[in-house]
């Protein structure tokens, strides 16, 4: 096990009606909010409403930025980042999933920096100040509600990058799995996909000993693929919800990393594709995550036949413990596939035109991976299983 060092200050406040908390705690950050949300979802459901009324029972005054998509642009984070300068934002509230709080991070972020906010996708900085941020969670998925990470699309050349920081981590999370009801069956099975997937990223390392986080990231992968297909048959079931965006904290607040160094290769391939593409974060992972398993696991076969037989309850096969291994990640794919994720590029409708391009794009600044170094040629490679 590695040394570490883990903090996370971000206040987690989950349960029923706990959006009614909103105004007293924005309000200990100061008297004037952005409040930062994506499309019309959260007025169709009424939640626009209560935090407008919480927040002016609060006296606080209210400047609005909606619009964020998903995979969310540099040009609205610029947008916002005026809105703050001009007007002396105090807190930025993120009302929404990851792609509004990612995007709200990268505005904070900007907002206390005289340069082009873009400047720390580059890695030519690191943030060391950010206005604070509070969040109420309505997609469980990208972790963003406790991380201190941010992805946001440039539409010039289409990149995708992210960069990172404790300053960017939310003060508050507001967390109410009612909130979670409306949402589509394909947005709560590609944020399942998404939530495995940090969990993933942790588990598959090189670092021996660590079987305390091997087996919480087990539990937690275990317990998404109970949950997934119970919120997908009766999408109002609060235990089901519950689990699932709890998790969705747990699996990228790195509490599931002590002592561990993650792969992230899968990440950053898929950003490549969702760049250029637009699709959904998860959707995009259960299609890549398979590939990239077909393509390291004889690395560390020990760890992938441990995956099957934890994670995927496969019998082991003394015969060929190999053909274990392979059958975790057919029933990994197999999951994916039955909860209405694509698991292949053909079924997203992509074809092989940009492997190049976005294969140069995820390795611009080195090789990526950490459980095996991949190069440009090697991510080729991985797009091509994955057609």
């Amino acid at each position: 096990m590695l040394n570490f060092d883990f903090q996370n200050k971000t206040e987690i406040i989950f349960g029923k009606n706990t959006e009614e908390r909103v105004g007293v705690e924005t309000a200990k950050y100061g008297k004037k909010v952005l409040l930062h949300y994506g499309g019309g979802s959260i007025k169709k459901s009424g939640l626009y409403d209560r935090v407008i009324t919480e927040l002016k029972n609060n006296n606080i005054e209210i400047f609005e930025l909606n619009n964020v998509k998903p995979n969310p642009r540099l040009s609205l984070v610029n947008e916002g980042i005026k809105i703050c300068k001009e007007n002396n934002i105090d807190i930025i509230l993120a009302v929404g999933g990851g792609s509004v709080i990612d995007s709200a991070k990268a505005i904070a972020a900007g907002a206390k920096y005289d340069g082009d906010v873009w400047d720390f996708f580059l890695k030519k900085l690191l943030v060391t100040d950010a206005l604070p941020i509070g969040v109420i969670l309505t997609i469980p998925a990208a972790g963003s509600e406790s991380s201190s990470g941010s992805v946001i699309t440039n539409e010039n050349g289409w990149y995708k990058k992210s960069f990172g920081g404790d300053v960017i981590r939310p003060k508050f999370a507001i967390m109410n799995p009612e909130l979670t009801y409306t949402l589509p069956a394909y947005q709560t099975a590609a944020g399942g996909v998404d939530i495995m997937a940090h969990v993933m990223e942790r588990y598959f390392t090189n670092e021996p000993n660590v079987d305390f986080t091997d087996r919480l990231c087990e539990a937690t992968l275990k317990t998404m693929i109970v949950n997934i297909p119970k919120a997908l048959k009766n999408p109002t079931d609060y235990n089901s919800r519950a689990e699932i965006m709890w998790a969705s904290t747990i699996a990228h607040n790195n509490l599931l990393g002590t002592g561990r160094l993650g792969d992230w290769a899968s990440h950053n391939i898929e950003h490549e594709l969702s760049g250029i593409y637009d699709i959904a974060h998860g959707a995009g992972l259960a299609i890549i995550f398979p590939a990239w398993m077909k393509y390291v696991y004889k690395h560390n076969m020990e760890k992938f036949i441990q995956f099957a037989t934890r994670v995927w309850n496969v019998e082991y096969d003394y015969n060929s413990p190999e053909e274990t291994a392979l059958e975790g990640i057919r029933r990994m794919t197999s999951f994916f596939k039955e909860i209405g994720m694509p698991v292949t590029l053909e079924d997203a409708g992509i074809n092989n035109e940009k492997f190049e391009e976005m294969a140069s794009k995820a390795t611009e600044f080195g090789p990526q991976g950490n459980f095996v170094k991949l190069n440009k040629q090697d991510i080729v490679e991985i797009y091509k299983l994955a057609e």
